[in-house]
């Protein structure tokens, strides 16, 4: 079902440049001609990101301190529970889909065409990590249709443990906060791999207005604790146990 979903990509793609004209065309050759080398991320590191350097700007321009509060760990020094509470929160279909959640786009689509302007995106893990590494956050379909590229890239090139790995150390959790350790340290206190299923679950919950809600627990509020425990509830979780076991198996969106 989803490798018959591939053309869709192509298609929409050609769809895109036949409706915009010649030079998204050649935009999209120059894309292919430049796609990232994903493949080196498989054993390497990324020493910065394309957001981490976005917002290093924005920070000196406005006369505020630069510097991220970065520090990378691999898979094995973070906790189960935040694995599990932020595929649950962002990503249900993580490990089933090959980089896109189509009915996700497609209620996203509807939305977009109903309020008249591009809102919300229905986007995967996989979309999240080659928009951070990689892009701006330019809401535009040229900017999508990059981004799909280097999403397809990312999930033909890396294995799913790698991706996530990825993703939990770039993604933005605060103010100058990237990766999990550092949002753990930040919020908490205490490293990745200590976080409790209710830590882990409000720091998923963060995700979509990381800034806005940092720091935490000082910004809590009652949407965030209704976030909070939905998904815990998705981990399978009573939201008092700290066992990683989950009631239905798989996490739910």
């Amino acid at each position: 079902m989803m490798k018959s979903m591939r053309p869709l990509l192509v298609r929409g793609l050609v769809a895109l440049i036949l409706l915009l004209g010649l030079p998204t065309a050649g935009l999209a050759l120059y894309w292919l001609a430049t796609l990232p080398d994903v493949a080196g991320l498989a054993a390497t590191n990324p020493s910065s990101t394309a957001l981490i350097e976005t917002r290093t700007r924005e920070a000196s321009a406005g006369g505020r301190p630069s510097e991220p509060n970065w520090t990378w760990v691999p898979l094995s020094r973070i906790s189960p529970h935040v694995q599990r509470a932020v595929i649950a929160a962002e990503d249900a279909s993580f490990y089933s889909h090959e980089g896109f959640d189509w009915s996700s786009l497609w209620g996203a689509a509807t939305r977009n065409w109903e309020v008249g302007r591009f809102r919300r995106g229905g986007s995967t893990i996989t979309q999240q990590l080659a928009k951070n590494l990689y892009l701006s956050s330019d809401k535009t379909l040229l900017r999508k249709a990059h981004e799909a590229l280097i999403t397809h890239e990312i999930e033909r090139r890396l294995s799913k443990r790698r991706i996530l790995e990825l993703y939990l150390n770039v993604v933005e959790w605060g103010r100058g906060v990237y990766g999990i350790e550092a949002a753990a340290q930040h919020h908490f206190g205490k490293s990745a791999l200590d976080l409790t299923p209710q830590e882990a679950a409000l720091l998923a919950a963060i995700l979509p207005s990381p800034r806005r809600y940092d720091p935490l627990p000082q910004r809590l509020t009652p949407y965030l604790t209704l976030r909070q425990q939905q998904i815990l509830r998705w981990m399978g979780e009573n939201g008092a146990t700290k066992t990683t076991k989950s009631v239905n198996g798989k996490p739910r969106r």
